[in-house]
């Protein structure tokens, strides 16, 4: 598409490379476990995506079958609409930036930038000339002649990131790249992976065990568990409209409560909760009969001091009170399960409370969320 159609209104801009779709994607190793099971996943060209989830989840598994280094037991793996299967990284335009780094420690950041094009019989002068090219993009051009073991950790992850993207590929595949730093330079190399993908403009697919990294840098967030996708969605959307309680309480940011349907009227359940708790809440579309238990869930951010039995409330006593900084997380013992709000420094300080206390928490309606039965 030329400039002039793409920028007339209603004109679609032209897809990017590295659009990834599995369907029916399934690993199952001899041993009879099921490390992926029959996940299916989009994943849109020249987007962040984070693979989220606990060990033995399937999360790595899923990343390096993308790249190649895994074999499917069954299924499909397309990039940009071809079918992958038995092509080995290069052929299926992947790069995948392994935990460890695998640095050659006798060799200086340009040959180990360098040294995939060596291998592919690249001469010296084209491969540095690259090298330089791709050392420059991640800043590191003063270091170049460097050995690993004179670098710290962010440099020598950076080293990493230029050896995978100097083959130029289509996607970038990174397995718990920032786990092995420490949590200073963490929160500044995901800003710095952020903004080299937006530079790139390539698919990153990025493997972590860690929320906050995920929403942090991701456009598309896919939780798993067990060896499949339990939601993929926007990073605001996982974290502010989780679809089940899995997914809620995995994020971390939410309370997931229960109740009994007491009546149904324009939309709004009635709901009777376990410890004699009222509940009312939107239900969104969805149909919900007398008699029947659902779940739901309320941000912790959205969560205030109020009356106790008032409607949409909780209470309980104060397990634990932590400082945050700009907020104060206080956390009620209830028999179900804790409940912990998240109270403004400023609002929390006017009427502090002790451990051991007696408190009550409550929301309004549009605070809480339905969750799809598991």
């Amino acid at each position: 598409m030329s400039p002039e159609l793409a920028s007339l209104p209603g004109s679609a801009a032209p897809p990017r490379p590295g659009a990834i779709a599995l369907s029916g994607l399934v690993k199952r190793y001899p041993n009879g476990v099921m490390a992926v099971n029959g996940v299916d996943l989009e994943i849109a060209g020249g987007s962040y995506c984070c693979l989220l989830g606990p060990s033995g989840c399937g999360k790595t598994t899923m990343l390096r079958m993308i790249a190649g280094h895994e074999t499917p037991t069954d299924g499909q793996i397309r990039i940009d609409g071809a079918d992958v299967a038995g092509l080995s990284p290069r052929a299926r335009g992947t790069a995948l930036m392994f935990q460890s780094y695998a640095l050659f420690p006798h060799l200086s950041v340009r040959d180990n930038v360098a040294f995939s094009l060596r291998v592919r019989g690249t001469g010296k002068a084209e491969r540095h000339r690259e090298a330089d090219r791709v050392i420059e993009q991640v800043q590191l051009t003063a270091l170049a002649n460097r050995l690993p073991g004179q670098l710290s950790g962010g440099q020598q992850q950076r080293v990493a990131l230029a050896r995978a993207i100097i083959t130029r590929p289509r996607v970038l595949l990174l397995d718990e790249p920032l786990s092995a730093l420490d949590e200073f330079l963490r929160l500044q190399m995901r800003a710095e992976l952020k903004e080299m993908q937006q530079r790139l403009g390539i698919t990153f697919v990025h493997v972590t065990h860690t929320q906050l990294e995920a929403v942090a840098v991701a456009d598309q967030v896919v939780v798993m568990a067990e060896g499949k996708v339990c939601q993929s969605a926007s990073a605001r959307d996982i974290y502010g409209a989780p679809r089940n309680a899995y997914v809620a309480q995995f994020m971390g940011g939410q309370n997931v409560l229960s109740g009994t349907v007491r009546s149904v009227a324009s939309g709004i359940a009635a709901l009777a909760g376990p410890g004699g708790e009222s509940y009312a809440l939107r239900l969104g579309g969805q149909g919900a009969l007398a008699g029947q238990a659902i779940e739901f869930a309320i941000r912790r951010d959205r969560v205030a001091p109020a009356p106790a039995g008032s409607l949409n409330s909780v209470s309980g006593q104060v397990r634990a009170v932590e400082y945050q900084g700009s907020f104060v997380k206080v956390t009620l013992a209830r028999p179900a399960a804790d409940f912990t709000a998240f109270i403004a420094e400023g609002r929390y300080f006017r009427a502090p409370l002790a451990v051991g206390a007696e408190a009550s928490f409550g929301w309004e309606l549009d605070a809480a969320h339905l969750l799809a039965a598991e």
